[in-house]
C-alpha cells in the first residue's frame, strides 16, 4: 500500500491518486481542518482506506469521486443526485457521510464572479445558456450548480451532437463557458481548450470561468482577457469548496471572510515575480536579493538557459543566430514561468517574442526595472555590442512598459530595488 504522506495518521486529508501538487494542505491549515494528509491510493486500495481508514474527514478527488459515493453510509441530497461524491466525513458512531461541496464551491465562485465582473446576481443568468467544457465529475457539479439559478447548462465533448467543432456554430448565442476539462492545467500550461477564434465567435458572452486553478491564469483566461472579457480561473472555487467540507469536518460554522483571506494568500504565496528590463538593469542581482528577502526560489533564465541547452545565450547568438537563441530561450521560459513561487530573471529580449507574454504572465506578476541607459552594463552582450544599447532601448522600452504590471526606477543599489519590489508587491 502507498504509505500516507505524514508519518502518523492524520484526522483529515485528501485521497486520490496522484497529488504531489495539491494546495490543499495549506488551505485546511487556515480553515483549522488539521492535521491534513494526502492520501495517495490505487483503485484497489479505496475501499479498504474509506471503510477502514484512521480518518474523520476526507477531500475526494478524481478518479475516485463516484466510488465515494457508492461506499457512504448516507448521502446529502446533491450526492444522491449526482452520485458522486468530493468530501466524506465520519460520524461519531462510525458511520460514513458524504456530500459535495464541489457544487456549493461553485456557486459561491458564480455568484462572486458575477457581482465583482457586472454587479448583476446568479438569477440574471436564468434560462440563458451556459457551455461546460468537458464531460466529467466537475461537470456534474457545475451543471448543478447552473442549474440552481435556472441556467441552462449545455456540455461539450469530444464527441456526441455538441462538440468542440460545432460549439459556435449551435450555441453562439451562450452566456458563458465553464472550463471543467483538465486542459491547460500545470504542467501542460497555458493550453487551452478553446482556441481564442472560437471564444471570439460567441458574442453574447458575459464571461469565462475555468475550474482549473493552477496555473493563475490558465490559457482560456489569458484569451479571454485578450478579448475583453472578464474571467476568472479556479481557486476561489477551491477554496471555497474547501471551507463548506472543513464545516462538515470540524460540525461548525466558519467565516465565510476566511474564504477571500486564504485566496490572496495563497496568491502570494505562489505568483512568480518576473524581472523584465534592459540588458544590465540589474535583474539578476535584485533578483537574488528579492529572493533572500521572500525566502523563494531565485531562478535567472540565462543560467537555466545554460543548463538546458549546454551553451551560454552568447554563445548560441554567436554560433547559430539569434531566430534560433529566441526559440530555445522560449522553452526555457515556459518550463521555468509555469512554476509556482518564484522570482525570476528573464534576459533582456524576452520581450521580443509576443509568445514569451502569456508564459511569463500566467503565474505571474511582471515587474520592469527601470534604469537609465547610461547606466547599463553592456557586459557579454552580443546584441547589446553590436547595436548598441540606444537602439535596444528604442527597440523594447515600449515592449517592457507595455507588458509590465509594475515600473521599479532603479534606487542605485540591488538592495534597494530588491526592497522596493518587495514593498509594491506586498511580498
Amino acid at each position: 500500500m502507498t504509505p500516507h504522506a505524514n508519518a502518523e495518521s492524520p484526522t483529515f486529508g485528501l485521497l486520490g491518486r496522484k497529488l504531489g501538487h495539491s494546495w490543499s494542505p495549506r488551505i485546511h491549515a487556515m480553515l483549522g481542518s488539521v492535521p491534513y494528509g494526502l492520501f495517495e491510493r490505487e483503485p484497489d486500495e479505496v475501499e479498504g482506506f474509506i471503510r477502514n481508514g484512521a480518518w474523520q474527514g476526507i477531500n475526494v478527488t478524481i478518479p475516485y469521486k463516484r466510488r465515494a459515493a457508492e461506499l457512504a453510509d448516507k448521502v446529502s441530497p446533491r450526492v444522491e443526485r449526482l452520485g458522486v461524491a468530493n468530501t466524506l466525513v465520519r460520524r461519531p458512531d462510525g458511520s460514513i457521510y458524504a456530500d459535495n461541496t464541489d457544487v456549493l464551491g461553485f456557486s459561491w465562485m458564480l455568484e462572486r464572479f458575477l457581482h465583482r465582473t457586472s454587479g448583476i446576481e446568479p438569477h440574471a443568468l436564468h434560462a440563458k445558456k451556459a457551455l461546460i467544457l468537458g464531460s466529467g465529475g466537475a461537470c456534474q457539479a457545475v451543471s448543478a450548480a447552473l442549474e440552481e439559478v435556472g441556467c441552462n447548462p449545455v456540455v461539450i465533448s469530444r464527441s456526441g451532437a455538441d462538440t468542440y467543432e460545432t460549439l459556435t456554430k449551435r450555441h453562439a448565442d451562450a452566456a458563458l463557458v465553464v472550463n471543467t476539462t483538465p486542459v491547460g492545467m500545470y504542467p501542460d500550461c497555458p493550453r487551452s481548450p478553446l482556441a481564442q477564434s472560437q471564444v471570439a465567435d460567441l458574442p453574447n458572452l458575459c464571461g469565462v470561468l475555468d475550474v482549473v486553478y493552477n496555473p493563475e491564469r490558465t490559457g482560456l483566461c489569458l484569451a479571454a482577457d485578450r478579448l475583453g472579457l472578464p474571467y476568472e480561473s479556479g481557486l476561489g472555487m477551491l477554496v471555497s469548496q474547501a471551507f463548506f467540507a472543513s464545516q462538515l469536518f470540524q460540525d461548525k460554522t466558519l467565516d465565510e471572510s476566511l474564504v477571500g483571506i486564504i485566496e490572496d494568500s495563497i496568491r502570494t504565496q505562489t505568483r512568480n515575480v518576473i524581472l523584465i528590463g534592459m540588458p544590465g538593469s540589474g535583474k539578476t542581482s535584485a533578483g537574488r536579493r528579492l529572493a533572500r528577502l521572500t525566502h523563494r526560489p531565485f531562478v535567472d533564465l540565462d543560467d537555466c538557459f545554460v543548463v538546458d541547452h549546454g551553451m551560454t545565450p552568447a554563445e548560441c547568438i554567436r554560433t547559430h543566430g539569434e531566430p534560433e537563441f529566441r526559440r530555445l530561450e522560449t522553452q526555457t521560459a515556459a518550463s521555468y514561468a509555469s512554476r509556482s513561487g518564484l522570482v525570476i530573471a528573464s534576459g533582456g529580449g524576452i520581450v521580443t517574442q509576443e509568445r514569451n507574454y502569456d508564459i511569463l504572465r500566467q503565474n505571474g506578476t511582471i515587474v520592469m526595472l527601470d534604469r537609465a541607459i547610461e547606466e547599463l552594463l553592456v557586459g557579454d552582450r552580443p546584441l547589446s555590442q553590436t547595436k548598441g544599447i540606444a537602439q535596444l532601448a528604442q527597440e523594447r522600452m515600449h515592449l517592457y512598459h507595455s507588458w509590465a504590471d509594475v515600473i521599479v526606477r532603479c534606487t542605485g543599489s540591488a538592495a534597494g530595488d530588491a526592497l522596493e519590489v518587495q514593498r509594491l508587491l506586498a511580498l
